[in-house]
């Protein structure tokens, strides 16, 4: 009797000890994410204090002495950038490598990553606008009020903190106008660059194009110069386009896209749809519908690019799953928007009334989309 008894305290210290490291987990799981967000704040600190760009002038491995001696900080500070760095390292931003300085003993040096290659101020693909932009408190703000905003009445936490819809701040804002543009801009020239080498075909024997929402025109620009046969237009608001100039086969339109899209073989929706509700998006793509087949010379398309959430046709890993996730909730927060899947995609063009469309996951967390009437 005493040696079950035994038995059975020592199967119940088991069953604790397995409980206790499933709690332990459990606890760490929440901790990561409760501090996920010193990540993106960590990021922002180092491409504001102009980390990346400083290693890569080095043009070598860079000690920790020596980036402190490089950056415009209290030099007291030395042991909180390594810790800053240490982080920065194990995100992925930057990589340890072994190296000799000035002949002494080899020393742990700094050099930067792919994914620092991109936050580089001269990299035509660099992705530090929309970073900027994100992570400012304008926005960020937004996210501390998901809370109130689910009981309230508001259209979106962003209406909920600045008591008006981000395009109207943006009207009232230059400031935060030109870094959405610029955001915009960056994310358009590396989007753009995979577009016209992997879809070339997209755009042959196209004879007009109109970017719908194309802000200051780093797409249209692009395949205007790419396609000199094409005819291009940029439609956004007024304060957008106001003082843009246009050149030879592209020009700038200001107008409202739900009061009418100008005529074109092609209209392109870049980032658009996900901006607003199912109801906006019909009626932006009825919109469209209509110029493409106003012309009697031929109808044309409506070109998408916009994520598709579970594209089953495209092998998502789970870190960029999560990033479409996270952008789903961005555009709660700020937008009304939303990303889809293609199931909720598909209704919405045959909502707007078209007949069929093609999907291309080409563009990694996005796809290319076009639709016919």
């Amino acid at each position: 009797m005493e040696k079950l008894r035994n038995s059975s305290s020592h199967v119940d210290l088991v069953v604790n000890e397995d409980n206790n490291t499933k709690l332990l987990r459990a606890q760490a799981h929440i901790w990561n994410h409760i501090f996920n967000f010193i990540n993106s704040m960590s990021l922002k600190c180092a491409v504001e204090l102009g980390i990346p760009d400083i290693i890569n002038n080095h043009g070598k491995p860079m000690t920790i002495s020596q980036l402190t001696l490089a950056l415009p900080i209290n030099k007291n500070k030395f042991q909180c950038l390594y810790r800053l760095m240490r982080l920065l390292t194990h995100s992925g931003f930057f990589a340890l490598e072994k190296a000799k300085i000035e002949g002494e003993e080899e020393e742990e040096c700094y050099v930067i990553t792919e994914a620092s290659k991109l936050l580089l101020k001269d990299n035509p693909m660099s992705v530090t606008p929309f970073l900027l932009l994100v992570l400012n408190p304008v926005l960020t703000k937004s996210f501390d009020v998901l809370n109130t905003w689910f009981q309230n009445d508001d259209s979106t936490p962003f209406v909920t903190t600045n008591r008006m819809a981000i395009w109207d701040y943006c009207s009232h804002e230059p400031k935060l106008a030109q870094s959405f543009n610029e955001a915009m801009a960056s994310d358009a020239r590396l989007v753009t660059s995979v577009l016209i080498k992997k879809c070339k075909g997209v755009f042959e024997e196209v004879d007009s194009l109109v970017d719908v929402g194309g802000g200051t025109g780093t797409v249209a620009k692009f395949i205007a110069t790419t396609f000199p046969q094409i005819q291009c237009s940029v439609l956004d608001l007024p304060h957008v386009v106001a003082g843009l100039q246009g050149e030879k086969n592209l020009n700038f339109i200001d107008g409202d896209m739900f009061v009418e899209v100008p005529t074109a073989q092609v209209v392109l929706l870049k980032w658009i749809l996900h901006d607003w509700s199912d109801e906006n998006s019909i009626k932006i793509l009825k919109k469209c519908k209509e110029a493409i087949t106003r012309s009697e010379k031929k109808i044309g398309k409506v070109v998408v690019i916009d994520m598709i959430i579970e594209n089953e046709k495209d092998e998502i890993d789970d870190e960029s799953y999560e990033t479409q996730l996270f952008m789903d909730m961005a555009l709660l927060t700020l937008f009304s928007g939303q990303e889809r899947n293609e199931k909720e995609l598909s209704k919405l063009f045959k909502d707007a009334g078209f007949s069929h469309y093609k999907i291309t996951p080409i563009l990694g967390l996005r796809s290319l989309i076009e639709i016919y009437p």
